[in-house]
Order: structure tokens, then sequence, then C-alpha cells
């Protein structure tokens, strides 16, 4: 084989090797995209300005969490498999948990839950500084 021949196949071949690199990198890569999540985020966020929609906005909260935790590949067949999997990324894992009990409080019975401002404010607090600990919404400190 000529010289020539051999360097377009070594040329053609780190193409080949970058572009599957790229591609393995962009199928398996563990980043969140956080403009998703802030807007997801200040969506929810619109349904605190009623006490009605006050559930919604808690499992919305629920939800944006569990998405970035399936985001971020933390193991676990429920939501409450995989806060136990990511419990050591959190900053309050306590402070979650209760925020998620009682969005599976609201699921079950929702008649039976009431909700003030204060119980409200400190679920989704806890939903926020959970997203922020796994890296779906920019740390603002």
């Amino acid at each position: 084989m000529s010289k020539l021949i051999m360097a377009e196949l070594a040329l053609a071949s780190i193409f080949l090797l970058f572009f599957i690199l790229f591609i393995a990198y962009r199928l398996f890569s563990r980043r969140l995209k956080k403009p998703k999540f802030v807007l997801r985020w200040r969506e929810l966020q619109l349904y605190c300005r009623d006490k009605t929609t006050w559930p919604q906005a808690l499992r919305a909260a629920d939800k944006l969490l569990d998405k970035a935790l399936r985001k971020k590949r933390i193991k676990g067949k429920s939501m409450g498999a995989r806060l136990v999997s990511a419990q050591r990324l959190f900053t309050d894992n306590d402070d979650v948990w209760q925020a998620h009990n009682l969005v599976k409080q609201l699921n079950e019975r929702p008649d039976k839950v009431k909700l003030n401002e204060s119980v409200v404010k400190e679920a989704l607090i806890s939903y926020r500084e959970a997203l922020k600990d796994i890296g779906a919404l920019p740390n603002d400190k």
C-alpha cells in the first residue's frame, strides 16, 4: 500500500473514532440541561399564587426531582428507591423525604391533607435545594 492510502485510512479512522466518542458522550452523559429545569421550576412556581393550586405545585416539584434523578441515572425502580440511592447527594436528605412524603399523602388522601403556606414553602424549598444539589438548578450562592 502506498503511504497516501495509509494516511487516508489513518485519518478516516481517527475521524470515525472521534465521531463514535462524540455520540457515546451525548448518549451516556449524566449532565443535566439546567435551562430546561429552570424553565420547569418557574412554571411550577406559578401554581403558588393560589391556595387551590398548591397541591399541583408540590406534585410538579416532586415529578421534576424524579425526572432529574432519572436523567442522572440514579438507580431505583421508584422515586423512593431513587431518593435512597441519592441520599448522599442531598445537603438535607430528611427535608427532601418530608416533602416527598407530603406529596405521597396528597396523592393517596387529598381530602385528609391540610396545607398551609409554611408547609408548602418548606417543601418547595427542599425540592429546590435537592435539585441544586444534583445539578439540575443553578447554585446561586
